[in-house]
């Protein structure tokens, strides 16, 4: 089907951000007293879900605000240096000139976002939600559906994580999961994929 919104996690979505989220990872833990984790294992990482991360490495729910904080802020020091995933530039492009309204749903701050995406693909952004918990997407989903005047059935979220996916199962809106981000294809289809994209380029097709 066609949709007349696109909703996009960032991390992981549209960014390359792992490998700095990798290398930040140890000094974030330490900091907010959460166990460290061996970087080259992070391949096996990948199947973890969210929550199964958290229990991994000890950090309790009431540190994750605080320790994403520290990603963030971390982030803006060298968000110039991390970049957009081959195609995402022309897949905002295609999208915007067919009529596609394309917003954005991410934890990570407006700032580290809208330096990533550049002037250019930040303009095609008809809205940004930024900043709130992973676990605190699903409210911001329907605010954007809201602010454009969408109903859910015309609007698809895409991401990278088992979270995304939960948040879009409870705002009724379908759930693209994309094959290049964090969690691997396998584990999000267990949460349910309307779509799926194999590389960036493939996001041309939320247009019909």
């Amino acid at each position: 089907m066609n949709y007349r919104l696109a909703i996009f996690d960032f991390d992981g979505t549209l960014a390359d951000s792992f490998p700095f989220f990798l290398s930040v990872f140890n000094t974030i833990a330490d900091r907010h007293g959460f166990r460290r984790i061996d970087v080259e294992k992070a391949g096996q990482l990948r199947h973890y879900g969210t929550r199964q991360m958290m229990d991994h490495v000890g950090m309790p729910a009431w540190k994750l605000p605080a320790a994403s904080r520290t990603f963030m802020a971390m982030m803006k020091e060298d968000a110039g240096a991390i970049r957009l995933f081959d195609g995402v530039a022309e897949a905002f492009r295609h999208l915007a000139g067919h009529g596609v309204t394309i917003a954005l749903v991410s934890s990570n701050s407006a700032h580290n976002v809208r330096t990533v995406l550049g002037p250019e693909l930040s303009a095609l952004v008809a809205w940004f939600e930024c900043g709130m918990s992973v676990f605190g997407k699903a409210s911001r989903i329907r605010a954007v559906l809201k602010r454009c005047g969408v109903a859910p059935g015309q609007a698809i979220y895409i991401g990278d994580q088992d979270t995304d996916a939960e948040a879009a199962r409870k705002v009724g809106v379908d759930f693209g999961a994309v094959h290049w981000g964090y969690a691997p294809i396998e584990a999000l289809r267990g949460h349910g994929c309307a779509r799926e994209f194999t590389t960036p380029s493939d996001l041309l097709r939320i247009a019909g």
